[in-house]
């Protein structure tokens, strides 16, 4: 292909935010996927290209090798770079640096989408029922605004609240007064759940080819989020014990840390390395995302520390109902600053004018509820919690795995063979796993599953009756790996 005809098609791909690297290869992806440049297709070489774009040589050259770890373009020595063909675009997991894509393939969201019926679901966790409380919240709203309008004449309204309702607005900042973090309504905005939060805060914080640090592993909603965004992932140990010395030997946009309830191992960080790290980056002048969707998820006689936020102010902490009363119940929230929160607001506003009004309400006689309710979800996955850890032990006696302190899930190690192999065994015997290779981008999870436990006893215990049968028939004609490091995570 000659190059002046690539760049009639490239159009205006620098317009954008970000790297202009960054740029170049998200608008020739766009052309691949859009069947504009044809699988084997050539494309100019770095300099040809270059020299008609009136930019760098290695403007072009980091472009394409994006594209090539993104397995969009093959590029070998002697033959030049040209579109990949169907079996090499598949895109592998777990690659730093991958480009924003417009859809997923992400199993914890495919989940949802092609659901398999009859198999059960351990892939994405969450309440899978509305429980009385959430429907005795909704009959209450419904019976205020019926019976008296007048009452609260911001509850029937237009109903735009792009921060969310003020009803909820308060109720969420006394619960975080509640956690001993001084909170003022006008710090929250509520999102339509946590995955939305972390979808408005990559928009307005992260700009093609920065920076973010990441646990490994964390939880795979954010990294398909980040991956959209264009960040370029650094993973980091869970804890982030190493975060200050990442970010002094070069500065990050942000970093995302799940410190309480850890997903998917369960782990709970400790007061003074989460009050350290909170310092840390506030120092450096960088946003930390403390993830708290699963700090609520408390087993009977657990504490959990006060959330980063109350000893930093670059700090942005999320929260969300969807696991403590039930996943359709789509209200989450960001609590930061004032200024990040206005600025939030109208990015927003520009997507999503705001959320449902009689949701929010009946959220907030939750919210207002939240420690009942926690100490009894906490109780039910705890007793769903032991019966899967003795299930596992008793069928699947050489998998490995910590039981967990809070939280809905365990961070389970196949003796051998991977987690996405097993996975298709597993939905062939009717059970939908997460494979650990999407959760982990320094590639240490390939042999890992995530199992989470939000489910019955009596359904887990079916679950792992079919696990160990998936397993009998996948054993592979190889012995087993052997001096492997235990748990490293």
């Amino acid at each position: 292909m000659e190059p002046i005809e690539i760049v009639d098609r490239l159009g205006r791909w620098s317009s954008g935010r970000g790297r202009l690297s960054a740029l170049l290869a998200g608008r020739i992806r766009e052309l691949i996927d859009d069947g504009e440049l044809r699988p084997g297709e050539p494309l100019p070489t770095d300099r040809a290209l270059a020299a008609a774009l009136a930019v760098g040589r290695s403007t072009v050259v980091a472009a394409y090798e994006m594209l090539r770890a993104d397995g969009r373009v093959v590029r070998r020595q002697g033959s030049g770079t040209q579109v990949a063909g169907e079996r090499e675009s598949e895109p592998p997991t777990g690659l730093l640096g991958d480009l924003p894509s417009p859809d997923t393939s992400a199993p914890i969201f495919l989940q949802h989408i092609e659901p398999q019926p009859g198999a059960i679901p351990l892939a994405s966790a969450a309440p899978t029922a509305p429980p009385a409380t959430l429907l005795d919240a909704q009959r209450r709203v419904l019976d205020r605004i019926d019976g008296d309008p007048t009452s609260d004449p911001a509850e029937i309204d237009f109903g735009y609240y792009p921060a969310g309702h003020p009803r909820l607005r308060s109720a969420i900042a006394d619960y975080y007064r509640r956690l001993g973090v001084p909170t003022d309504p006008a710090q929250i905005l509520v999102s339509n759940g946590s995955q939305q939060a972390i979808s408005l805060l990559t928009r307005l914080l992260i700009t093609p080819g920065d920076r973010v640090l990441v646990e490994a592993p964390t939880y795979p909603g954010a990294l398909e989020v980040f991956r959209a965004g264009g960040a370029d992932l650094v993973p980091l140990q869970v804890g982030m014990a190493d975060l200050p010395a990442s970010i002094a030997a070069r500065p990050a946009a942000l970093a995302y840390l799940v410190a309480t309830h850890h997903n998917p191992t369960g782990r709970l960080l400790g007061a003074l390395p989460g009050e350290r790290l909170a310092r840390a980056a506030d120092v450096a002048g960088m946003w930390l995302i403390d993830d708290r969707s699963l700090g609520d998820l408390v087993f009977p006689g657990g504490r959990t520390p006060k959330p980063l936020a109350a000893h930093a102010e670059r700090v942005i902490t999320l929260g969300s109902l969807s696991k403590v009363v039930w996943g359709g119940l789509r209200v989450g929230w960001v609590r930061a600053p004032r200024p990040l929160i206005n600025r939030l607001t109208r990015v927003r506003a520009v997507h999503d004018i705001g959320g449902s009004v009689l949701t929010q309400l009946a959220a907030a006689d939750l919210v207002d509820d939240l420690d009942r309710l926690s100490a009894e979800t906490g109780r039910r996955l705890k007793t769903s919690h032991d019966h899967l850890c003795a299930a596992l032990a008793d069928r699947l006696p050489d998998w490995e795995f910590e039981p967990a302190v809070g939280g809905q899930s365990l961070w389970v190690r196949l003796p051998y063979g991977d987690g996405d192999s097993f996975a298709q065994e597993a939905m062939r015997h009717g059970v939908a796993v997460l494979p650990g290779s999407g959760l982990d981008i320094s590639g240490g999870g390939v042999d890992y599953l995530r199992l989470h436990f939000q489910l019955s006893p009596e359904v887990l215990t079916d679950a792992v009756r079919r696990l160990a049968t998936a397993w009998q028939a996948y054993r592979p004609p190889v012995e087993p790996l052997v001096d492997r490091p235990k748990l490293a995570v």
